[in-house]
Formats: C-alpha cells, structure tokens, sequence
C-alpha cells in the first residue's frame, strides 16, 4: 500500500482553540476539518488522543477554528504543532476573543463550535461540533496542507492524522 496516496486528499491548516482549566487558552494545530452539514452548520474536526487540546475539549465543550491564511505567521504552527500547552502558554499575550472563545490573530476566518457528539478511533477523537459563529478576518488565501509542506517547508507532527515516518 503506498500511504503516499492519502496525501493527495485536500487539507487546510487550522489552529484548534479552547480553553484549559483556570480559563487558560490552549490550541494545537490541525489539518483535519470539515464542514459536514450546511442547516445546521456542523463542523467535524480530528485532535490526536495525547494533545493536551483533546482533553480541554472534552472538559469545556467548546473549540474554535481558526484557518490560517499562507501569510499567516508560520511560527504559530510550530508553537501550536510542536509545543504542550500541558506545561507550556502557547498564548503570547491574551488572545482576541470571539464567542467567548480564544481566536489567534493573524487567521483569515475563524469558526466557533460546540461539540454535539464524538467518535473515537485508535490515535483520534473526531468531534462534531454545532457551529456557534463564525466570520472572515482577512481576505488573505488559506492555507493548504500542500502549500505548508511545499512553499513553507513544514513537517508534520507524530500527532498529526497525515504523519507518515519518513523511510
């Protein structure tokens, strides 16, 4: 099987935002989110099992989604991709927030979600969430999982639905 195939599927790059308790923001980057219904608007997105973002999630109830745009500042995807927020604040100052949520400052749109129901696969938990708001923050292009691998040079992280080791 040639796993090199499921890179052809279309991603976007996203940062998944929540809180953590104490009202801590936290997040972690994410390429795995769809719209799955129009009315009402319901969102599915994929947080890997050992992202401190999966257990706020759990715990809150809530998340936003923030598309990042291809000028969109490539070091939020490392702090978001390859940083704890268990013992490290992701959030450089307090974040702009938008339907009580955490929104990072240089996404092109965000969407706000409460979660409706979920499902467990063996690394992920996919949560379908009900979308509470959402608007456009910048008229800049998002950002494609090929455009940050390609242009950017970005890695994934063990964590990420798409990694594939390197052989």
């Amino acid at each position: 099987m040639n796993e090199w195939a499921l890179t052809k599927l279309s991603y976007g790059v996203y940062i998944v935002t929540t809180w953590a308790d104490g009202g801590k923001p936290t997040g972690c980057t994410a390429n795995s989110a769809m719209q799955v219904t129009a009315t009402p608007a319901t969102i599915a997105v994929s947080i890997n099992h050992d992202n401190f973002t999966n257990e706020c999630i759990k715990k809150s109830g809530v998340f936003a989604i923030n598309i990042l745009g291809e000028n969109s500042k490539p070091m939020s995807i490392g702090t978001f991709g390859f940083r704890s927020g268990r013992d490290f604040d992701k959030f450089s100052a307090k974040p702009p927030i938008k339907n009580y949520l955490p929104i990072i400052d240089d996404a092109v749109a965000y969407i706000t979600c409460k979660v409706i129901d979920s499902m467990e696969s063996e690394t992920h938990t996919v949560f379908l969430a009900e979308v509470t708001d959402c608007d456009i923050l910048s008229e800049d292009n998002p950002m494609t999982y090929a455009y940050y691998h390609k242009v950017i040079k970005g890695k994934a992280p063990k964590t990420a639905p798409t990694y594939i080791e390197e052989k």
